[in-house]
């Protein structure tokens, strides 16, 4: 490692550092597992939703600053199919065409910090990593873990031999499976720890029956009503996970968790309502998770040229139920276009005053439970279920 890559790489751990707490050996295997090692010659990375075309061989100073910086970097577009060369113009602008998603990344330093804290790998445990992607997750557990002790899932073959060349030149050689991350690694079987880096709607019991008793589970809890939530799960002797949310996270959905699309087909209906779609909106964590819990449902927002505001709600298993709900400057009711049958605003509202008259307690008095039979979210006691 140079002088100038061990700078920065001593700046990033500084700016990461709150979510790194007191954990030396963490902080160890960031400065002993450098990111830039795992991130391609040409990203796309910025604050401004991640626009911004980095490319090592035409600026590697830009490059090395967006390595570097705390932010996430997309290295995947529309899960391969349209090349991040193939979208940048001959001044090296990005161009995206419409429709086009970010579907892998090397994640934000400081929420890969945060997972690894709570998982608290120590040597010796055996890690089952979900979503290799750029593989330096991976190569971060190998280094805190030991040799042989990483078992890695990744969905995509082109990712899965991109981070398998990065994890060779690093000198890391974890398992490496391409597969389907919801069942897990049985034949690699138990763990003591789960490391999850993507967003996950549904917990898929497999990563318990995978888990020793004792073992953490660590994932993204993301629901699609608001931002995502670190769930930590601590699985027990009689094959149930209990766990809390301490705090922020939020990845790239799981490829099979991915909520449907927005259909226009099915019966349309059109009403006011006099709740302001900014009032859901700016709800605090506690919230979003008790209407996650209570609906299910998922939501986009938008702010619109005419200083208006825009709220989609819709079912993530049915693209057919959705409904927008638009506030105009001066309004105090506001227009409700609802596609399908079911009232999802209504039911949204609903979890809303029901999160209102129980306190408005915050994301950390809510937790989770996984059993064979599923998930159940609760509040300050797994006998307190809601939902």
């Amino acid at each position: 490692m140079t002088d100038d890559i061990a700078t920065r790489n001593a700046r990033l751990i500084d700016a990461i550092r709150p979510w790194i707490g007191s954990r030396p050996l963490i902080e160890s295997a960031f400065r002993a597992v450098p990111r830039h090692l795992f991130v391609p010659p040409v990203a796309l990375a910025g604050e401004d939703r991640m626009t911004t075309v980095i490319n090592r061989d035409a600026d590697p100073a830009a490059w090395l600053n967006a390595v570097y910086s705390p932010m996430p970097i997309v290295t995947q577009l529309s899960d391969g199919t349209i090349p991040i060369d193939s979208v940048i113009d001959d001044d090296g602008a990005l161009n995206l065409p419409r429709g086009v998603s970010y579907t892998s990344s090397s994640s934000a330093p400081a929420t890969v910090a945060e997972l690894l804290t709570l998982a608290h790998p120590e040597p010796g445990h055996r890690v089952l990593d979900i979503g290799t992607g750029t593989g330096w997750t991976a190569a971060l557990l190998s280094h805190l873990t030991g040799p042989d002790n990483v078992t890695s899932v990744e969905v995509d073959p082109a990712v899965a031999e991109q981070a398998a060349k990065h994890l060779s030149e690093a000198g890391f050689a974890p398992h490496l499976i391409v597969g389907d991350g919801a069942d897990g690694a049985p034949d690699h079987a138990p763990f003591d720890r789960v490391h999850v880096t993507c967003g996950i709607r549904d917990v898929p019991y497999a990563w318990v029956e995978q888990t020793r008793p004792g073992g953490v589970i660590v994932l993204p809890w993301c629901p699609g009503f608001g931002d995502g939530n670190a769930l930590r799960l601590v699985v027990m002797p009689d094959g149930i996970a209990h766990g809390r949310f301490p705090g922020f996270a939020s990845y790239m959905m799981m490829r099979a968790q991915r909520p449907a699309a927005a259909s226009t087909s099915g019966p349309e209906h059109e009403r006011v309502s006099r709740v302001d779609p900014r009032t859901i909106a700016a709800a605090p964590a506690g919230a979003d998770l008790a209407i996650s819990a209570l609906t299910g449902l998922v939501a986009t927002t938008a702010d619109l040229e005419d200083g208006g505001f825009r709220m989609w709600v819709r079912d993530p298993d049915d693209g057919g139920q959705w409904a927008s709900v638009t506030r105009r400057p001066g309004q105090d009711e506001f227009r409700v276009y609802q596609v399908g049958d079911r009232p999802v605003w209504d039911e949204v509202t609903d979890a809303y005053f029901q999160w209102v008259s129980w306190g408005e307690p915050g994301r950390d008095r809510f937790g989770m439970t996984v059993t064979p039979d599923g998930q159940q979210v609760w509040l300050d006691t797994p006998h307190r279920p809601i939902g």
